[in-house]
This record gives C-alpha cells, sequence and structure tokens, in this order.
C-alpha cells in the first residue's frame, strides 16, 4: 500500500517608499484593557483571545529623530522589568528580556552578527549555532545567569575570545562628503580645458553645438554617476574607488583588469596634469625672456620639481593633501568668477582691437551656429572637449578614507558634476556671446564710413576684421586661447586658475593612483604585486604606491612624449566608466536578493546604455587608442581568468550563472557561496504538487526567479509498489508544474516510513549549488486525532532538519492545505463523465446493428437490463459525490487552496523576528514584497525588548534595517512578552494538553515509573514545570498576535526550537498550536544561524 503523503499529514489550521522615519514604539501593560478598533478585523477561526487586549502606549519617532538611528549601538545589557512581571519569569533574581526567556542561549537580532571578520566598524560576534540551541544540554554545563545573558545577547562563546582590531584607528583621518568627494571632483573636472580650450570650442561648433557637446559629455559622466552611486549604496565601500565597485560587482576578472589600466592610466595622468603646469610656466618665462635652457628640458625641470613637492604633500599624510586642495579650489573658484566679472567690465580699445565687445545680442547670434576650420567636425571637437568633463571618480578613488562612502560618494560626485556643468555652460555661453571669433588685434581696424558690414557683428560694432577670412589673424575665439585671460577682470588670476587647475587635479591623481594600487594589491589578484599592498600610518598610507607612481610619472614627464599617450589615458578613464555602468546593470541583471542599494534612481538599461555610450566615445575620441585598451583589457582579462585567484565577493556574475542554463551547474561548484547571493532553495513537502497548491503557491512567492525549488513526495509502503506508482507519475506531475508556470522541480522517494523518506530528501536533494536549504511544511492541524507515529514522523523530520542545518518554514491557513479529497471527487466525477459517453456510444452502434427482429429485441431487452440500471445507479453516485462536494467539500477549502494566487491587495505583512536565525525571517518577507502580488503590503517588524530600553532598542533595529537596505513602514517594540497570559488563554492550553499529560506526579514512586515506561511519549509533570515559562511564553504570544496582527495579510513569525531530548513532540505540538491558533495565514521560519543578509558591498 502506498500513501502520496496521506491527507493528514501536513494539515493546517510594500513597503513603503517615503522618506520620513516613523515607528511606534509599544509600552505593554497587561492590567489594562484596550479600546476596540474601528474596523472588525476577519474571523480566522472559532476561539478569539481578545477578550481583555490591553491599552498600549504609543510614542512616535520624527525625522527630527532620525539621527539617532544610525548612531545607536545595541548593547545588549539585562535589566529587571518593572512590577508587571511575577515571580515565574526566571529561576534566578535576573531577567533575559533580550530573549524573553529563561537559561536560554537564543539570541536576539544584532547588528554585530552580520559584520566580516575583521571589520574596522567593529568586532564580529557570532551567534549561538543551531546545533548549540536545539541539541540537548549537556548536564554538566551549569547555566548561570551570567553565561545565559552572555549568549543571549551574543556576546562570544565559552572559550572563544573575539579577536579585536589591534589597529589604532582613533587617529586615522576621515573626509566627509565635501571635503572628500565635491572638492576632489570638481578640482578634477576644472581642468585646463576650461581656461584654454574652452573658448576655442565654442569658435568651433557655436555657442549651440558647443552646448550640445557638453551636455553629451555630461550625459555620459552624469550616468557613469548614477550607477556608480547605485554600486556604492549597495553595501559598505571600502578603499579602492573603482577597482573596488567593479571588483565587488563583476567580479576579479573584470575588476583585475580593469584596476590595473585605472592605475597606471592615474600615475600617467600626474605626468600629463605636471606636464600642463610647466608649459604653461614656460610660456611665462619666454615673454619675460628668462629661459634656463630650452623649452623641452625646461619643461622636464620644472616637471620634475613639481612632482617631488606633489609627492612630498601627499607623504605628508592625507589631511596635508586635504588641505593643499581647498586652497586650490578657492584660486579656481576666483579665477572662474574673475571671468564672469570681467564680462560686464566695460571693454577698452584694445580689448575690443582683440574681440572683445561685451555682452552683444549679435555677437551671441553669430557665434550660435557652427563655423567648422578645415580638419575639424562636430566629433573632432568633441574628442578634444570631452576629457575635460572626466574626473567624477576623484572621490571614489579615496573610499577608504572617507567617513560614510555609501553617503558622500554619490552626494559629492552628483552635486560635483551638476556645478561644473553649469561652469562649463555660463562660461561657453559667456564667451560666445562677448568675443567675436576672428579679430587682427589692431586698434587702426575700424569702419571706415560708407563701408558695407556684410552683416557682420564686428562690422556694426565699429571694426572692420574682414582680412582674417584671408589671412590667419591671432585674436578671437577661433585664434586666441588666452580669450579668457583678456575678458577677465585681471588677467594674472586666470594664469592662477590654471597653475591651480592642472596641480589639482596632479594632486588628485597622485593620491588616487597608489590607494587603488594598494586595494588592488592587498586582493592578491597579481601575487607579484603583493609588496605594494602594505600600508603605513594611522591612514594606512601606501608610501610604496606613492613611490611606484612618482617614478612612473617621472619617466614620462622625461619621455615628454604626451600627446602620443593622452589619448590611451582618456580611453583608459573611459573603459573604467563603461565597466562602471556595466557592473550597476549586471548587479541589476541578476535579480540577486543581496543587490539592494539605497540610491534608487537607476535603471539597468540606463546603465547598459552609458556603457555603450562609454565605449562609443572611446572610438569617437581615437580608434586606435580605443582598441589598444580592449586588447590590453582583454589579456589581463585572460590572465585573471586563468590564475584563478581565491577570492569569493558574491558578485553579479555568480549570481547571474545561477539562473541562467542547467549547464554551468558543474562548473559552480568551483564557487563557494556568498550571503549576498543567498536566496531560500526550497524542499516543499507538497506530496503531489495539485495536492497542495496553496502551500506551493506562498513558497513559488518567495523562490520564483530567486531561488531553487523542489516538490518533494514521500511514497510509503511496499517497496516495489511504491517505485511503480512513483515512476508513473513523475513526468505528469512535472508537466503539471509546466503548466501552471510554476518554476520548481518535483521529487520523489520511496521509502519505509515517512521520516526516512524525508531524511533521504534533505540530504541528496539538490546539485552542486542548486541544493536545498529551507525545509518547507504545511502545519498538521489533525494532530490531536493523528497516530502517534504520525506526531513522531511530523516532528522528527523538524528535528532532521536542524540537524542538516537547514532552515525550516511551517505555513498555517484556517482551512488547511490537504485537496487530495476534493480532487479524487473531480477525478470520479470525470471518470464517470467518460464512463456515461461511452455506454451511450455503445448503445447507439447495438442499436444500428443489424439482424433478425427478434434477436435485436432480445439485445433491446438485454440493454434495459444491463445498461439502464447501471446507468442509473451510476446518476446516483453522481447525485450522492455532487451532495458531498457541496457539503462536506466545503468550497472554503478550495478557496483557500488557491488564495496565494491572487493579488494581495493593500495590507501588511507583521514580522515578528523574536530570535536572530541568520536573517531568513526577514529576508523571506522582504522577497515576497517584491512580488506584483504581495508588492502592494507594506513590512510591519515587530521585535522583543526591555521595557525601560524601548526607545534604545527601537531605534538600534530601525539602524540595522537601514544598513539592510530593506524598507519598513513601521517598527514595534513589545516590552510585556514575558508577562503572564491571562487566565481564559492558560486555561484552553492546560485543556489542549490534558489528554496527553502522564500526571505522574500525584500517584506513587512505582506506578509512576509503570506509566513511564508505557507511556514514554507522554509530557510528564517534571517537563510541564521545566518549561512552564516557555509555555507562557507561547501563550502571551499569541494574545500579542490576536492584538496586533489579527487583520495582517500574512504573519512571518520565528518558528520555537525544541531541544532534543527534553520537549515532547505533542507539549511541541501543543506550542505550535496555542501559537498559531485564531490566526490570518502565518509563516513559521527559523534559519540555520548562518548569515543570509549582509550590509557590505
Amino acid at each position: 500500500m502506498s500513501l502520496n503523503n496521506p491527507s493528514n499529514v501536513f494539515l493546517d489550521s510594500v513597503p513603503s517608499n517615503t522618506n520620513r522615519f516613523q515607528v511606534n514604539v509599544i509600552n505593554e501593560s497587561h492590567e489594562s484593557s484596550a479600546a476596540a478598533d474601528n474596523t472588525d478585523p476577519p474571523h480566522y477561526e472559532e476561539t478569539s483571545f481578545g477578550d481583555e487586549a490591553q491599552n498600549r502606549f504609543r510614542v512616535s519617532f520624527r525625522p527630527g529623530k532620525q539621527e539617532c538611528y544610525d548612531d545607536f549601538l545595541q548593547n545588549g545589557e539585562t535589566a529587571k522589568t518593572d512590577a508587571n512581571l511575577h515571580a515565574y519569569d526566571s529561576h534566578t533574581n535576573t531577567y533575559y528580556l533580550q530573549t524573553f526567556g529563561h537559561n536560554t542561549m537564543d539570541a536576539v537580532p544584532k547588528i554585530e552578527y552580520y559584520r566580516n571578520t575583521g571589520s574596522v566598524s567593529g568586532p564580529k560576534v557570532n551567534r549561538p549555532s543551531l546545533l548549540e540551541i536545539h541539541e540537548q544540554l549537556a548536564k554538566n554545563v551549569a547555566v548561570t545567569p551570567g553565561s545565559t545573558d552572555r549568549f543571549a545577547n551574543g556576546d562570544g562563546m565559552p572559550g572563544d575570545e573575539q579577536a579585536e582590531n589591534k589597529e589604532d584607528k582613533s587617529g586615522a583621518v576621515k573626509f566627509g562628503w565635501v571635503k572628500g568627494v565635491l572638492v576632489r571632483c570638481m578640482l578634477n573636472i576644472w581642468g585646463v580645458m576650461l581656461f584654454i580650450r574652452l573658448s576655442w570650442i565654442v569658435g568651433e561648433a557655436g555657442i549651440g553645438l558647443g552646448v550640445i557637446i557638453i551636455g553629451l559629455s555630461v550625459v555620459v559622466t552624469t550616468l557613469t554617476g548614477i550607477s556608480m552611486s547605485a554600486i556604492c549604496t549597495n553595501g559598505v565601500v571600502r578603499g579602492g574607488g573603482a577597482y573596488y565597485l567593479i571588483s565587488r560587482s563583476l567580479g576579479p576578472e573584470f575588476g583585475g583588469s580593469i584596476g590595473l589600466i585605472f592605475a597606471f592610466a592615474n600615475a600617467v595622468a600626474v605626468a600629463m596634469y605636471v606636464v600642463g603646469f610647466a608649459e604653461t610656466v614656460v610660456d611665462l618665462l619666454k615673454e619675460s625672456d628668462s629661459m634656463m635652457v630650452d623649452p623641452t628640458n625646461d619643461i622636464r625641470i620644472i616637471g620634475s620639481i613639481t612632482v617631488v613637492i606633489l609627492l612630498g604633500i601627499s607623504v605628508a599624510g592625507m589631511e596635508w593633501e586635504a588641505k593643499a586642495q581647498v586652497i586650490l579650489l578657492v584660486i579656481l573658484l576666483i579665477a572662474i568668477a574673475n571671468f564672469f566679472i570681467g564680462t560686464v567690465i566695460p571693454s577698452n580699445n584694445e580689448k575690443k582691437s582683440r574681440g572683445f565687445f561685451n555682452y552683444q545680442a549679435s555677437i551671441f547670434a553669430e557665434n550660435f551656429g557652427p563655423s567648422f576650420t578645415k580638419g575639424e567636425g562636430f566629433f573632432s571637437v568633441f574628442a578634444i572637449f570631452f576629457p575635460a568633463a572626466t574626473g567624477i571618480l576623484a572621490g571614489a578613488n579615496i573610499s577608504g578614507d572617507l567617513e560614510d562612502p555609501q553617503d558622500a560618494i554619490p552626494r559629492g560626485t552628483m552635486l560635483a558634476i551638476f556645478i561644473t556643468t553649469v561652469a562649463y555652460i555660463g562660461v561657453a555661453i559667456c564667451v560666445g556671446a562677448c568675443v567675436v571669433r576672428d579679430a587682427t588685434g589692431s586698434l587702426n581696424d575700424t569702419i571706415i564710413s560708407g563701408m558695407n558690414c556684410n552683416g557682420s557683428a564686428a562690422c556694426a560694432l565699429g571694426y572692420d576684421f574682414s582680412r582674417c577670412r584671408h589671412e590667419p589673424c591671432q585674436y578671437g575665439l577661433m585664434n586666441n586661447f588666452q580669450v579668457m585671460s583678456m575678458v577677465s577682470g585681471f588677467g594674472p588670476l586666470i594664469t592662477a586658475g590654471i597653475f591651480s587647475a592642472t596641480l589639482s587635479s596632479a594632486l588628485a591623481s597622485l593620491v588616487s593612483a597608489p590607494k587603488v594600487f594598494q586595494a588592488l594589491c592587498k586582493d592578491n589578484i597579481y601575487k607579484a604585486l603583493q609588496f605594494f599592498a602594505k600600508g603605513y600610518g594611522k591612514n594606512n598610507e601606501p608610501l610604496r604606491g606613492y613611490i611606484l607612481t612618482f617614478f612612473i610619472a617621472m619617466a614620462f614627464i622625461l619621455i615628454a612624449e604626451l600627446n602620443t599617450i593622452a589619448p590611451i589615458i582618456s580611453n583608459f578613464f573611459l573603459a573604467s566608466y563603461a565597466l562602471i555602468n556595466f557592473s550597476c546593470f549586471h548587479a541589476s541583471y541578476a535579480k540577486s536578493p543581496g543587490w539592494r542599494p539605497a540610491y534608487g534612481i537607476y535603471n539597468m538599461w540606463v546603465s547598459l546604455f552609458g556603457a555603450v555610450l562609454c565605449c562609443a566615445v572611446m572610438f569617437v575620441i581615437n580608434w586606435w587608442a580605443a582598441v589598444i585598451t580592449y586588447v590590453i583589457e582583454f589579456f589581463l582579462y585572460i590572465y585573471v581568468t586563468y590564475k584563478k585567484p581565491d577570492v569569493n565577493w558574491g558578485s553579479s556574475t555568480q549570481a547571474l550563472s545561477y539562473v541562467s542554463a542547467l549547464d554551468n551547474a558543474l562548473e559552480l561548484t568551483t564557487v563557494e557561496d556568498h550571503v549576498k547571493n543567498f536566496r531560500p532553495q526550497c524542499i516543499v513537502l507538497t506530496g503531489g504538487p495539485m495536492t497542495r497548491p496553496a502551500l506551493l503557491d506562498i513558497t513559488h512567492a518567495f523562490t520564483k526567479n530567486s531561488g531553487l525549488c523542489i516538490c518533494c513526495e514521500v511514497f510509503v509502503g511496499p517497496r516495489k509498489l511504491c517505485v511503480k506508482e512513483m515512476n508513473s507519475g513523475m513526468a505528469k506531475k512535472q508537466a503539471w508544474l509546466i503548466k501552471n508556470k510554476i518554476k520548481a522541480f518535483y521529487a520523489a522517494v520511496a521509502a519505509d516510513c515517512f521520516r526516512d523518506g524525508v531524511r533521504s530528501l534533505l540530504q541528496a536533494s539538490g546539485l552542486g549549488r542548486m541544493k536545498p536549504n529551507t525545509l518547507v511544511i504545511g502545519y498538521k492541524k489533525n494532530w490531536r486525532k493523528a497516530p502517534l507515529t504520525e506526531i513522531e514522523n511530523y516532528v522528527g523530520i523538524i528535528h532532521d532538519a536542524f540537524d542538516f542545518e537547514i532552515g525550516v518554514v511551517i505555513v498555517r491557513i484556517s482551512q488547511g492545505f490537504d485537496i487530495s479529497q476534493v480532487l479524487q471527487v473531480q477525478e470520479e466525477l470525470e471518470k464517470l463523465e467518460q464512463e456515461r459517453l461511452a455506454l451511450e456510444a455503445t448503445i447507439k452502434d447495438n442499436e444500428c446493428e443489424e439482424g433478425n427482429g427478434r434477436i435485436r429485441g432480445l439485445f433491446k431487452k438485454a440493454g434495459k437490463l444491463n445498461i439502464t440500471k447501471p446507468t442509473a445507479k451510476k446518476d446516483s453516485s453522481i447525485n450522492t459525490i455532487q451532495s458531498m462536494h457541496v457539503g462536506e467539500f466545503n468550497q472554503k477549502l478550495v478557496e483557500a487552496s488557491t488564495q496565494f494566487k491572487k493579488k494581495q491587495g493593500k495590507g501588511t505583512i507583521d514580522v515578528w523576528w523574536l530570535f536572530d536565525d541568520g536573517g531568513l525571517t526577514l529576508l523571506i518577507p522582504y522577497i515576497l514584497t517584491l512580488r506584483k502580488k504581495w508588492k502592494d503590503c507594506k513590512l510591519r517588524i515587530y521585535v522583543g525588548g526591555k521595557i525601560n530600553r524601548i526607545e534604545e532598542e527601537k531605534i538600534a533595529m530601525a539602524s540595522l534595517l537601514s544598513k539592510f537596505r530593506i524598507k519598513f513602514a513601521d517598527i514595534h517594540i513589545i516590552g510585556d512578552i514575558n508577562i503572564k497570559p491571562n487566565k481564559e488563554s492558560w486555561k484552553l492550553f492546560e485543556e489542549m494538553i490534558e489528554p496527553y499529560c502522564l500526571h505522574e506526579s500525584c500517584k506513587d514512586l512505582t506506578t509512576a515509573e509503570k506509566l513511564k515506561r508505557e507511556n514514554p511519549w507522554k509530557i510528564t509533570d517534571a517537563e510541564l514545570e521545566a518549561v512552564k515559562e516557555k509555555s507562557y511564553r507561547q501563550v502571551r504570544l499569541n494574545e500579542l498576535l490576536q492584538e496586533h496582527s489579527r487583520a495582517a495579510s500574512l504573519i512571518v513569525l520565528s518558528l520555537p526550537v525544541a531541544r532534543k531530548g527534553s520537549i515532547s513532540d505533542w507539549l511541541y505540538m501543543a506550542w505550535l498550536e496555542i501559537l498559531t491558533k485564531n490566526l490570518p495565514p502565518v509563516l513559521l521560519v527559523r534559519g540555520n544561524h548562518k548569515n543570509v543578509l549582509t550590509f557590505y558591498s
């Protein structure tokens, strides 16, 4: 006989996107009655615990308190409660409210459990493992108040000293978003191009196309900035800038290849900027006839001295370098302001002869359109300007020296792009409206009376520059690179601005190159470069990297062939931009639950467009330089792929591989799992997938496109018959899943007993990384009437799952899951209908037969005797079954089986995160809110706490959730979990367990021992007394659930763990019954106490 998970095995009973944070804190008082809610919550079962609901005192935190959330750390101290607690709350004089229990090692959620080992933001603490809280407590271990409190708060394990971060960080210099990012990005973006090339670009392209060129450049940098902001806010960002962001998103192959060329590009950029500075100085020396040797050697001498000075500033420390950057920015801002002031100062004759006439509408109109000279065009002019828009990574490159990179990089970078864009456009429009394209510079080129101007703006203003059409002129937008100096109020300030722009860019590159290179070397992707990973001082300064950058810069300064190398360097930067955009796209496309950027203004397709645009710009600037860049990057990619560095950062490449074809499963086994890519991979004990559709639907809701889902069935009975039945139904049931568009697998085993079959599934299911980590079962609603073996099997598989370190989810709905009897009725009806049609066809065929009348009459008589009666009998059967279908097989069961297929309206998912299980209790409802059917439901978080620490614990939980980037509508801190439940509730629980109690204490010793031997499964008085407080807690929790979550769309609740050998099966079932009675759909969740959430990138 085979049983397809018999019907009595598992029977049962959007987050808001606002910036304002509001949390309700609940201070419990069990002595008073609550006012009734205006809305009557839905009724789920016949019994209610709401007769003595309590009043609550609510406190709201408004935006003014927001700054407290991130500053607060839960210290986990114990405290005595007020008079609401009773003597039974503890066996000692100390109350342990962190875990609402007594003599327990179970821990509440804390941020320390989610840190990486060696984290600089605080020590990592190991929570009690599932084995430690699940296995029977050793008899020789005394649970003292101090040790219990330490365990409950996750402060450590016996004999396990947490390693402290010995590096002294107290004196480290950390920068905010202004000094660390905004200043650096503005200085890098405002380069020499602003002062000596922008006027020429306006002269060539005109004001209209010039603004378009600026805008197109800004589109590239803005898209890259948005992608970078999304990546930066997807967890804690460490040092390494662009390399760190790319490598943690796309993996070491892309990160290692782009990191090396990006660091090299920054080192060579130092030489480029220094040579630009030296050329300006040499030009001044020429004007004063003060040359030292010759122009080329003078550039080398001045450049070398400049690099040595900049190196000294950098080595002195980041604080000195930051001060120098601020001074340079002030000079640059004064120079820009000096230009705008100069445009309104009335022009003199000398400036007019050079083409400057202040703001003139005629000049604006004349300069609005393009006037490209021979060999120039839109793309050639764009290629010259675009390097001026780069520099947006200057702040990200020192991410390790920022106080809060997640906030500083997006804010500072995007604001810098905006400010510099406004400045570029403003200068372009102003210079185009004030200066003509060509001017002779001669004071004698004035208009002769009677001369025809032919629409020339200069002619209309009294000057004749017509000879510039036939011979070269030295002034005007097209000819003079020093237009801004001429227009400005005080020319030397523009020269100072050029100095500031070049030196600040050189200084930023000199700092960026060693920082990025050090991060690359620390990751040990290129083992030969490990020497440069060492840092010195309180800021972990890469002195070895500084020296290497210095020698690279000096080499290129001495070579003095920067015109050849400059296009390649620009393409190196663009390649970094392209990969940052692609990283954002790739991470989004992988749909990993670990991808939760706090910066929501991004789109993966826009990021992909940005990546393509960057690649196109690379070819526009210089096609051969773009080819060289791709060849170098491809070579490094192949090299890193071949070497296979031993790193695992949970990259989006791994995540995308997971959801790709099963052909990659074997290769994926060589890569370790990462917490960012964790997803629930479930074994669902549905029996046949069509017999418990609601259980499959709710599981599919948080596994679809996210994790593995295996519908499992255990065939119990004689092996031969079971295997035959199992094999015959495999294809049919998998086809049913495909037909119903359920992305799940079907698996079945044959076993001697149900528990053995489930144990086999838990151990053998899955392939490689696609291995189940969560067991989903339905609640056994008929446990009070079930045989002893079924209860033992049911509780036993929960123990087995914990033994295999597999999380458990128990789902309960009011009507239960099993609709196998309904399916049997439908199948029987279909068979009867088929038989009826077959009989009608047979009768018709008989009537058509030819024969003598006697034989035909005999057949008709036989037909009446043999066919009509059975038909009537079957009609009677149909009527009987239909009546049963309407009555006994209640339509509510059918409706309940489809409740999770429907779109859930605006409601709440109440998450009662009572114990820290690694985050599965929080991750499952978060994933549900991403689904279309659940997206209108908001998360409400309920956690326990001390009555006298409600505000602090609420702030700590809010801070933890914000670090996880999980949005929520409300947080409630429940402070009265440990008070005694009301008498009616407790009486109901006692009546529930009465048939299963041994009551040996009222018997003599001999009789008691005999009862124990005869009924070892019964609940003893000693057991009841030992776990009385835990029983109180389950009853009390149901009262709180009735009060707070009766109207919720779904309740997600921490599953209590029964310690093996201490809690009997019947008592554990009673706990689950009383805990979830008369409630909406409930998910009892217990992870395997390993992290499934992280706030790291």
